[in-house]
């Protein structure tokens, strides 16, 4: 991928973020202006657990908003965070920068028209609709404790739109995992796993295939998902498969995590 992108209009990255609040609902959203403040106890995710400001032009009382936000986080036992998509002003970033916040985690949207994918020959696969089966298959899979099954168990029940639970096993194991959310033609994907000495044999595209397969089924158009750069492995298959990069954001944090 280049790192010269072609900046995306707001209207179409305001959409993809929009689908994905809903694809992947936080246990709670406040609002401070257009400072969207999603936080989820019990669950490390940073998306599920930052600042989101979605307004350019807003970046008024910048200092005293990371204040009323930053005891939020505290209550919550989460670091305090900020997600900079290209939705967030300027003078956010720079007042950021003079706080010494690192930069962490960047990120990249990536999209696939539907009509262009080759998901003719994908196994076809009936989702699990036993949320608990699921994130216990997952739970396996990434090695997460009960605190985080629970919390996991929590957003993926909160999901409005119809979520597909994709699981492959071997021999009773599961050895792969991914969230299809068909969203009216957008379709996004979460939590894309393969465990550890199954890797690097397939199990993922063919879970993603079969995923996008039903999608396409359910009337998608377009599918998205959002992967980190660091992460080589799952951007070579999302490439392989079709997805091209939207736009990037990552995340801040102060140091000593706090404002």
């Amino acid at each position: 991928m280049s790192d010269s992108l072609e900046f995306p209009e707001l209207t179409t990255v305001r959409r993809f973020e929009a689908a994905g609040f809903r694809a992947w609902p936080a246990g709670s959203t406040h609002y401070d202006g257009a400072w969207a403040i999603r936080l989820t106890p019990g669950h490390k995710g940073k998306r599920l657990n930052s600042i989101n400001p979605l307004d350019p032009r807003d970046f008024a009382d910048i200092q005293a908003r990371l204040e009323r936000a930053s005891w939020r986080f505290a209550v919550a036992d989460r670091p305090l965070t900020m997600r900079i998509s290209p939705l967030v002003a300027w003078a956010i970033s720079e007042h950021l920068d003079g706080l010494a916040w690192s930069r962490i985690a960047e990120s990249t949207v990536m999209r696939l028209s539907l009509s262009e994918a080759s998901v003719d020959d994908a196994l076809d696969q009936i989702p699990l609709k036993d949320v608990g089966r699921f994130v216990d298959a997952l739970g396996a899979v990434r090695g997460y404790g009960s605190a985080e099954k629970s919390a996991l168990s929590g957003v993926i029940g909160a999901i409005e739109p119809e979520a597909g639970l994709f699981v492959l096993e071997t021999g009773g194991r599961p050895i792969a995992t991914a969230i299809c959310v068909p969203d009216s033609d957008l379709a996004g994907i979460f939590e894309v796993a393969t465990a550890e000495g199954a890797q690097g044999k397939g199990h993922g595209r063919r879970i993603v295939l079969s995923a996008l397969k039903w999608a396409r089924l359910r009337g998608a158009h377009t599918a998205w998902l959002q992967v980190e750069l660091e992460n080589y492995g799952a951007r070579r298959l999302y490439d392989s498969i079709g997805f091209q990069e939207l736009y990037r954001y990552h995340y801040r944090q102060p140091p000593g995590g706090s404002a």
